[in-house]
């Protein structure tokens, strides 16, 4: 059991209400920047507990900063405790926070968990993030709640969103104009997926390189395309999965 779920356990001050698997996942990928100086946002401070959590957790040199729409929260602040009053879906709020903010170590979006809340606060807050940070979003259950916008497969739901993300994390491998290198493509070194959780690992990269060491044990194989023939074989199978790929069915190779 980790330090988290004992305290979630033994805990006696204000209110916290978390899934019993989500524990093992924040001390996975949190655990690091225990006893460090560390700044976390944590968007949805709802009674206060899980900010008194964090604290903590993380200890003494810990910065902590909520976000929360009901201004009674504004209550909670203390000592390396500072709260925000706002909507998560308000670009410019955002922003106006983001700009009093120092650069952010771990961000945790448990606010209000609509697809519309959790797309905008991570298109505006991902890149306040610090480039070896972490972003990670919880309750994507409600990517499948209908009461939220959400339903299997729905366009618009954060679940959906972030299958784009995994397209994006491996742009540099594409060969089409509609998948391209971008920010993100740059910016994330992974992306992991739990019951209802996402987390993403930043770290800075460029385009990936692979080599070759060691001696090989046998010749390599002939290859099929080489010659006009081969080409042109090439270029059917090319042109076919470009085909099927537009009418949305499954792709066809040659063997």
């Amino acid at each position: 059991m980790s330090d988290l779920e004992r305290y979630f356990h033994s805990n006696q001050g204000r209110l916290i209400h978390k899934w019993m698997h989500f524990f093992d996942v924040y001390d996975r990928h949190f655990a690091r920047y225990r006893g460090k100086e560390v700044v976390i946002l944590e968007i949805g401070v709802f009674q206060g507990g899980s900010l008194q959590m964090w604290k903590n957790y993380f200890g003494d040199k810990a910065r902590i900063y909520g976000i929360d729409i009901n201004p009674r929260c504004k209550e909670l602040e203390e000592d390396r405790i500072k709260i925000f009053t706002g909507s998560q879906s308000d670009r410019a709020f955002l922003r106006k926070v983001k700009s009093e903010l120092p650069p952010i170590d771990i961000l945790i979006d448990d606010g209000g968990h609509t697809m519309r809340q959790q797309i905008v606060s991570f298109e505006e807050l991902y890149d306040a993030v610090k480039p070896d940070g972490v972003y990670l979003c919880e309750d994507l259950h409600t990517s499948y709640w209908l009461q939220y916008g959400g339903g299997d497969r729905r366009p618009g739901t954060f679940i959906e969103y972030s299958k784009r993300l995994i397209d994006k994390l491996n742009a540099w491998h594409s060969e089409e104009r509609s998948l391209q290198v971008d920010g993100f493509t740059r910016s994330a070194a992974s992306i992991h997926f739990y019951d209802s959780i996402a987390v993403i690992e930043k770290q800075p990269r460029s385009a990936p390189e692979h080599r070759k060491t060691g001696t090989p044990s046998f010749p390599d194989p002939p290859i099929k395309s080489r010659g006009l023939w081969g080409k042109f074989k090439l270029g059917g199978l090319r042109t076919t999965n470009k085909v099927l790929r537009a009418l949305g069915m499954p792709s066809v190779i040659w063997r």
